[in-house]
């Protein structure tokens, strides 16, 4: 698996995938991505160090992700972390957190030191597609509670079971509400949400135009970041 990555079309960064503990929640119906961690503080630590000394800081920009939150990461990587920023003249840093850790933000910005644009899956702005059928367990009602605490969402488009409509108020939203987002289309996997491929074909015609979007980074594969399996 790879877990480093330098990347230079849009907000251009370094990204390091590490391993972390089990995600806090871990029942999201679509996600079969938190089979990459553990409970093993040893090994977790071991590859972690070994990824981060891939950093070299020529951005001045890291995005760190690893299977659920921030939070999650073992503390001695976090440390570690905190070292980089200052070995490698790091600017501003990249961290995922679940909608559960939203008012521990602040405390991460303070350990780290610098900036923190702490991006949030929200899948879809539809309450009842978000939770009754993805199973997302994040109690907001309203985009701008998300934007109160979070800088940059997630969505995911192209799932049996949405419409045009729905995808059209997400990206809407998204581009409303927050300048900075990423577009997720669905890949199946081994869970029982399935791509909707009718929905692709319509999403990469109307939606073209994002791929020139300065401020939307849109994924059509899992790796298209470079990282992961």
């Amino acid at each position: 698996m790879e877990r480093y990555n330098l990347i230079t079309k849009k907000n251009s960064r370094e990204i390091v995938l590490l391993k972390g503990h089990p995600c806090v929640w871990g029942k999201c119906a679509f996600c079969d991505y938190i089979s990459d961690n553990s409970t093993n503080e040893v090994e977790m630590t071991s590859l972690n160090l070994q990824i981060l000394s891939r950093v070299s800081g020529q951005t001045g920009v890291l995005e760190v992700i690893n299977s659920g939150s921030c939070f999650e990461l073992p503390k001695n990587t976090l440390y570690r972390i905190r070292q980089i920023i200052k070995e490698k003249n790091i600017r501003q840093l990249f961290f995922e957190s679940h909608w559960i850790y939203r008012n521990r933000l602040q405390e991460m910005r303070k350990f780290m030191g610098i900036p923190i644009t702490f991006k949030i899956g929200v899948e879809t702005f539809d309450n009842e597609f978000r939770e009754n059928v993805l199973n997302k367990h994040a109690s907001f009602r309203t985009p701008e509670e998300v934007a109160f605490y979070f800088d940059s969402p997630c969505i995911m488009v192209c799932i049996k079971g949405q419409t045009k409509d729905m995808i059209d108020k997400d990206i809407g939203i998204l581009k409303k509400y927050f300048r900075l987002g990423t577009i997720n289309v669905f890949n199946n996997n081994s869970t029982a949400i399935q791509q909707d491929p009718k929905l692709v074909e319509w999403f990469m015609k109307k939606y073209a135009y994002l791929n020139e979007d300065p401020y939307i980074e849109v994924l059509y594969h899992n790796t298209d970041f470079g990282v992961g399996d």
